[in-house]
């Protein structure tokens, strides 16, 4: 990686598009391997910036408290409730504006770098309720002045808070100046659910399966309690994410992460993550041992921090974990949840070191049943997301750098002169970011715009489930070379604003939103939609869907097959198994013995 040029592959760009896409993927697979995204370096020192700024601005609005000193003076904050319960505040407020997750080029959003806001102020956007069908504040699809102004009391609410000074509380410590006003956070409790309600995306930005847990706990417990429950939220994400990595998936997270990290400057390394680098880049042993001691520390480390009454072993743990989120913060993971990981970091040591057992472990809650309570919430959520993926987002089911998420793949028919159906969604749907590949156009050009949308499309091939996904949609397309192919968590985020990985959102509503206002003719979008694997099966179900005809057909692809084969799918595509064409042949049959039988979307449209 250059510090201000991207590191492009040895290509002729000219002649770069009449290679066939498979061919494509694996160019730009190894030279992931070789230099991850391309991005240049003063990308991430940017980043270091934002960072920091998310820090001031939490210590600003902290010191904003009487009775607290300057933002410098750490000994007049440090141990402070309404202090740690402001930055909590502080961050919700920057995840819920766009500032931080799915924010700037590493979530491949250029110009502008902030989606969120932009998109939520605004009516006309499109917008993403869940239980659209059973949901009677639903609102369908297009946002509305009540959506602006729910989601805009929703910032000011936190604003309020922000700059509140403290209120007694029950159990406060001694030398305590209060803590926030319950009543005020109850304001942005309810305003965050109703504002969930009518658009999904925006709770899940505020990353409301932690932070607003933890705001009813702030308005709604005794001091103890409250920090018995903030400490069993954070240990219910890590175990849960723990337990999430225990499947084939993760190695391959691991290897495309590292890869794309920039102080990771060893090519000899990077290859070394690879089975046989260049002839075979599934993770090797040696990823899988790197994935994998994470994947224990996530799991004995929270233990140990949540049990221990020894002072010396819990600064050692809390040690351990601060390392291991600056970690992932520094290898800038596609995304970039960075300032989560900060906020991680400090409050496990405010919570577990400043906070310490006995005096505040699972013994000390004011009730016997409020930790049990509490953990068949949390982990009841978790159980299910895992056991059925389809009913809870991948978020709630603690399942982040799992690599076994919800994905799709969208498919444009081409139009001509290196142009799609893609540029209908500029063109048709109000929204205040244009197509990735029409910003990156403007700030390089059209090939290389083009080259950087198939370099992330070969970041996903990848991964576990982009064998499948590729499997599907060049077996389902006429001739995958009439058609641009896209990756389907950015399509979404052009469109709404924001994206975290979660491919519930890019669903059959989001593109019957899409086709409602731009009208595609069957064969015109083509999209493969993968659901997650379950926790305990070794398969992960698809559907397709023609933006226009609806479902034309679902069934599921086993693991075992995805894992088995390169990214560019040396043997053509892997298999898969169909059980519903819409009233085509009977279900069940296997989906290589069907290729004859299979409708054209032209002629489904006749049926």
């Amino acid at each position: 990686m250059g510090f201000i040029n991207a590191d492009l592959p040895d290509v002729d760009l000219a002649t770069w598009k009449d290679r066939p896409h498979l061919e494509r993927m694996r160019i730009l697979a190894l030279h992931w391997i070789d230099a991850g995204a391309g991005t240049p370096k003063i990308i991430h020192l940017m980043y270091a910036v934002k960072i920091l700024f998310y820090i001031a601005g939490g210590l600003f609005f902290a010191s904003l408290t009487a009775g607290i000193g300057s933002m410098f003076d750490v000994a007049s904050w440090w141990t402070q409730p309404i202090a740690y319960q402001k930055i909590l505040v502080w961050t919700i407020l920057y995840e819920v504006l766009g500032l931080g997750a799915s924010c700037g080029p590493l979530a491949f959003r250029f110009k502008p770098w902030v989606g969120g806001v932009t998109y939520w102020l605004r009516p006309g956007t499109i917008k993403l309720p869940p239980w659209a069908d059973k949901n009677p504040v639903a609102g369908g699809s297009r946002r509305t002045w009540f959506d602006v102004l729910v989601y805009g009391a929703m910032l000011v609410s936190a604003l309020v808070l922000l700059v509140s000074d403290g209120v007694p509380h029950a159990g406060q410590p001694e030398g305590s100046l209060g803590l926030l006003d319950p009543r005020l956070l109850t304001v942005l409790i309810v305003l965050t659910a109703v504002a969930g309600l009518r658009d999904r995306l925006i709770f899940l930005a505020a990353r409301s399966e932690q932070y607003w847990l933890m705001c009813i706990m702030f308005a709604a417990l005794p001091y103890v309690d409250m920090i018995v429950g903030l400490k069993l939220v954070m240990f219910a994400v890590w175990w849960g994410a723990a337990a999430s990595k225990l499947g084939k998936h993760f190695s391959y997270v691991v290897q495309g992460m590292t890869t794309n990290a920039p102080l990771m400057v060893s090519k000899w390394f990077r290859h070394k993550m690879c089975r046989d680098y260049p002839n075979d880049i599934r993770p090797s042993a040696a990823t899988a041992v790197l994935a994998h001691t994470g994947t224990v520390i996530e799991f004995c480390i929270p233990a140990i921090l949540l049990l221990s009454t020894n002072r010396e072993l819990t600064l050692v743990a809390a040690a351990v974990m601060v390392i291991f989120h600056i970690y992932i913060t520094v290898n800038f993971p596609l995304a970039v949840p960075l300032e989560w990981n900060i906020f991680y970091c400090f409050s496990l040591v405010w919570l577990f070191v400043l906070h310490p057992a006995p005096e505040f472990g699972l013994a000390s809650a004011g009730s016997p049943w409020l930790v049990p309570g509490i953990l068949v919430v949390l982990f009841g959520v978790i159980i299910l997301g895992n056991v059925r993926p389809d009913l809870i987002s991948f978020l709630p089911s603690a399942r982040y750098y799992a690599g076994n998420w919800a994905t799709g793949m969208w498919a444009f028919r081409k139009t001509g002169d290196g142009f799609s159906m893609e540029e209908r969604l500029d063109e048709k749907i109000v929204k205040s970011s244009k197509n990735q590949v029409q910003q990156l156009t403007e700030m390089y050009s059209r090939e290389v715009g083009e080259l950087f949308m198939q370099k992330v499309l070969a970041w996903r091939h990848m991964n576990t489930h982009g064998r499948a996904l590729s499997s599907l949609m060049l077996t389902h397309l006429d001739d995958p070379e009439n058609y641009t192919i896209r990756e389907g968590e950015f399509v979404m985020s052009s469109v709404v604003g924001w994206q975290f990985g979660d491919g519930h959102l890019h669903n059959e509503f989001f593109i019957q939103a899409v086709q409602d206002r731009c009208n595609f003719a069957p064969g015109d979008v083509v999209v493969v939609i993968l659901e997650s694997q379950p926790m305990h099966r070794m398969i992960q179900h698809y559907r397709i869907v023609d933006a226009a005809l609806g479902e034309i057909e679902r069934g599921w692809v086993d693991v075992h097959d995805m894992i088995a084969v390169q990214p560019w799918l040396e043997n053509g595509p892997i298999p898969f198994h169909v059980e519903s064409t819409g009233g085509w042949p009977a279900p069940g049959k296997a989906a290589e013995s069907r290729e004859s039988e299979r409708p054209s979307p032209a002629a489904a449209q006749g049926d």
